[in-house]
């Protein structure tokens, strides 16, 4: 009976041995897995930050070469590709046979159109006075538009002095055109326009007609001016007794 009992308890004692030996099995296993996992997840890291370093270093090579690059360089290069990509339209519709124009009409919508004219209309060209050359080049350019030539009379002159038509240097065809009753009147016409638009605009006067003359020249003019401006303040009340005679 006594060896019975020695026999189970030293049967315990194994059994008891053998689930802490599994036991710290299964405990180093794990912290073996979790090792593992842990220089998995360091060597994606580092992965990661070798990857991001390198992805630093070529944007900082690229904003280095835009910034040596010219201040237009991006407009250029967007007119480039814009003329590339015309030059390919154009030569695709030359070999269809197609017009160009035409075809680069039909691209465009109707919101795109109006909204174009749109901004044509409120586009105003006239940027006011710069100088007399400038203002000289505007009235002529509006001239130049309204004439509205007669192609007939052209042809008619061109079929008159044929070769002549067309003056070189030994031509003496220059000077000897005498202008036609009609064209005279258009341009008397014109002119009288001119005139009459000219008298409707007002100058700035220099001098205020209705103001007190209170001196003798142009420089006293300037003197009083100011002595008006430091101390017209002061003496205003001396003035206006002076004016109404009641001066002390």
């Amino acid at each position: 009976m006594a060896a019975e009992v020695t026999r189970s308890a030293e049967l315990g004692d194994d059994k008891v041995s053998s689930e802490e030996e599994s036991s710290s099995v299964t405990q180093e296993d794990s912290s073996a897995q979790k090792r593992v996992e842990r220089l998995r997840k360091f060597r994606e890291l580092h992965l990661k930050r070798n990857e991001a370093r390198k992805l630093n270093h070529q944007e900082v090579v690229e904003e280095d070469k835009r910034q040596k690059l010219p201040s237009n360089h991006e407009a250029r290069k967007a007119r480039l590709e814009w003329e590339l990509k015309e030059e390919e339209k154009k030569r695709e519709c030359a070999e269809k046979g197609v017009d160009y124009h035409r075809a680069k009409l039909l691209e465009i919508s109707a919101e795109d159109a109006e909204r174009w004219e749109r901004k044509k209309k409120r586009k105003n060209p006239d940027n006011g006075f710069s100088d007399y050359a400038a203002a000289q080049l505007r009235q002529y350019q509006r001239l130049t538009k309204q004439i509205k030539p007669n192609l007939e009379e052209y042809e008619k002159e061109k079929e008159k002095h044929g070769e002549e038509f067309y003056p070189t240097s030994d031509s003496l065809y220059h000077g000897t055109h005498v202008p036609s009753q009609e064209g005279v009147e258009r341009m008397v016409t014109d002119l009288e326009k001119q005139i009459e638009k000219r008298e409707k605009y007002s100058r700035r006067r220099a001098y205020n007609d209705d103001a007190d003359i209170d001196y003798i020249n142009e420089r006293n003019a300037k003197f009083n001016k100011k002595a008006e401006r430091f101390y017209g303040k002061y003496t205003a009340e001396i003035k206006q007794n002076l004016e109404r005679g009641t001066a002390v």
